[in-house]
């Protein structure tokens, strides 16, 4: 199994579907990283040489942020919102929905497990 970027990624996939398991290349990157280095993106990843893949580490270090960089990235700039305490960063740090969406229902993936209210339906008077 290939090892790329300190991932191992699948023997019996195409190169470019292989370098997707990559964090942050997406579709179009593996694309343009085979037809920069000149590999066939349809041959599959078992038949990369050694140099090819150390040509491929060698150019995602060098032009685009993957895996490590790119998390470590991302959870800084989080930060960064939760310290200026601007209106994405208050709602990352209660774990609400940060662009936009509706809360009253469908946030659940942000929100959690539903919490019941006890005693929210109201006794009918007679």
């Amino acid at each position: 199994m290939p090892r790329i970027q300190g991932v191992d990624v699948p023997n019996d996939k195409a190169t470019y579907v292989s370098l997707q398991y990559l964090h942050g290349v997406g579709q179009a990157t593996a694309i343009q990283t085979c037809h920069t280095l000149k590999i066939d993106p349809q041959s599959k990843a078992k038949d990369l040489s050694d140099d090819d893949i150390q040509k491929i580490n060698n150019y995602l270090d060098n032009e685009h942020v993957v895996e490590g960089r790119l998390r470590r990235q991302t959870q800084t700039n989080i930060q960064r919102l939760r310290d200026i305490q601007c209106y994405r960063g208050i709602r990352h740090r209660r774990g609400l929905p940060v662009r936009g969406q509706r809360t009253r229902t469908n946030a659940r993936t942000r929100k959690g497990a539903k919490k019941t209210v006890a005693g929210k339906k109201g006794v009918k008077d007679r």
